[in-house]
């Protein structure tokens, strides 16, 4: 089975949570998991040392994992086309991954389900080797279509239908970062070795399951894709009770008329200065209120139209704003769309460019921004464009109205508990 019943909180099914990545990557399966704990189910977080406050606030257990996402989060100038800054990309995540994997296998040892993001794909392998069920629940789109390009390119520009699909099934099978983690686990656990290309033929011949948490209004499930691969909506992050605002923040949202968020998540890792530099000119060019969000670069920006914060809850923030301005991360973008708020995309790699252009697509913001294009002459003119043009807002409104009756999390408790109840295996056991 890969899920079960029953009758109070801790006495159920203990499943791990395998989270990876940026807090944007991480506090929606803190919401998951709430939701799961409801159900009776014993949920536990695993995700690197910095989030464990974010799980804690959700009331379910917390793992810690080794390492720290930012180390692949800092991007050179002309990264993509720089063959050394491409290994040196490449080497950062392998460490990353690595550091996370022996992690991973000792807080599944006691679990009865592992459900692991992308990031986490060698999940399966953690699982396979201790003899327990698991599946996905993914954030981003990596199986391949004909109907976009694979993230793994770093763009939204399609290939035709047939390109995109063969380019997606290339891009899985080069992902060695990816695999080096999976090798790892199953060394260590006595697997056999296996190529990228056998799993892929194994889950799909097992009908893996997986659950993406976005919206089937932001992205529609494609067509193409096998059973097994669910849209099934937003997993929202929890926002504690007895949070409030900082008297700064609630004070300066009083004190004149909605303001901007600009804020670029976990991109821009040193770069702070150029991108407080861009903000700051961005503000005096447009005459905007805006609320900066520091993010992992750092950003400060000085100025009586300009309220600075950490970590403000989006669900909260995101609906007093006047326009979002963010790098595209699937939290994020997730956030700005249920908000139901001009968005302006500013993409920089993976799965960004698709939300970009998706935002596009849907008529809730202008033309994506690529920060490796960002200026603040280009950052102003969509600024003034979300913010003037009424038919970005009334578009955003009508796009949050059809995603207030997704019920991400709900999905994932039923289709665990279905399972449960019926004893069925259903080809999950990796």
């Amino acid at each position: 089975m890969i899920g079960g019943r029953a009758d109070g909180r801790g006495q159920g099914v203990r499943v791990l949570i395998a989270a990876l990545g940026s807090r944007g990557d991480v506090v929606g399966f803190v919401g998951l998991g709430r939701r799961l704990a409801a159900d009776g189910l014993d949920v536990t977080v695993a995700a690197n040392p910095e989030f464990a406050d974010d799980v804690h606030a959700g009331g379910i257990g917390f793992a810690p994992l080794a390492g720290d996402a930012r180390t692949i989060s800092d991007l050179p100038s002309g990264w993509r086309t720089s063959p050394r800054a491409l290994a040196a990309q490449a080497d950062a995540l392998t460490s990353y991954l690595e550091s996370t994997a022996d992690d991973l296998v000792d807080a599944a040892q006691h679990a009865d389900l592992l459900l692991c993001n992308v990031t986490a794909m060698f999940g399966v392998d953690v699982a396979e080797g201790l003899g327990i069920p698991s599946a996905g629940l993914f954030s981003q789109p990596i199986e391949p279509t004909r109907e976009f390009p694979p993230m793994l390119l770093h763009t939204a520009r399609s290939l035709g239908g047939v390109g995109n699909l063969l380019a997606g099934r290339v891009a899985l099978r080069s992902a060695v970062p990816f695999h080096r983690a999976s090798a790892r686990v199953r060394s260590r656990l006595g697997l056999p070795r296996r190529s990228a290309a056998a799993t892929a033929r194994a889950l799909e011949r097992q009908r893996w399951r997986v659950w993406h948490g976005w919206s089937p209004h932001v992205l529609p499930r494609p067509a193409d894709w096998r059973p097994g691969l669910d849209v099934v909506g937003y997993w929202h992050p929890v926002v504690p009770d007895d949070w409030t605002p900082a008297p700064e923040l609630a004070t300066f949202l009083d004190d004149g008329p909605a303001p901007v968020y600009l804020g670029f998540g976990s991109m821009g890792h040193g770069r702070g200065a150029e991108l407080s530099a861009i903000v700051a000119d961005v503000v005096g060019r447009t005459g905007i209120r805006a609320v900066v969000h520091r993010g992992w670069a750092g950003l400060e920006v000085s100025s009586d139209r300009v309220c600075l914060v950490d970590h403000v809850p989006h669900a909260w923030l995101f609906p007093r704003m006047a326009a979002v301005v963010h790098h595209g991360g699937a939290g994020t973008a997730g956030a700005a769309f249920t908000a139901g708020v001009p968005v302006v995309t500013v993409p920089v790699y993976a799965d960004q460019p698709l939300w970009a252009a998706r935002a596009r697509a849907l008529g809730v913001g202008p033309e994506p921004l690529p920060q490796a294009r960002l200026t603040a002459a280009a950052l102003a003119e969509r600024i003034t464009d979300a913010t003037t043009r009424p038919e970005f807002r009334r578009t955003a409104a009508r796009l949050a109205a059809a995603i207030v009756d997704d019920d991400g999390a709900g999905a994932v408790a039923a289709a665990l508990a279905d399972h449960g109840d019926r004893g069925d295996r259903g080809g999950q056991r990796s």
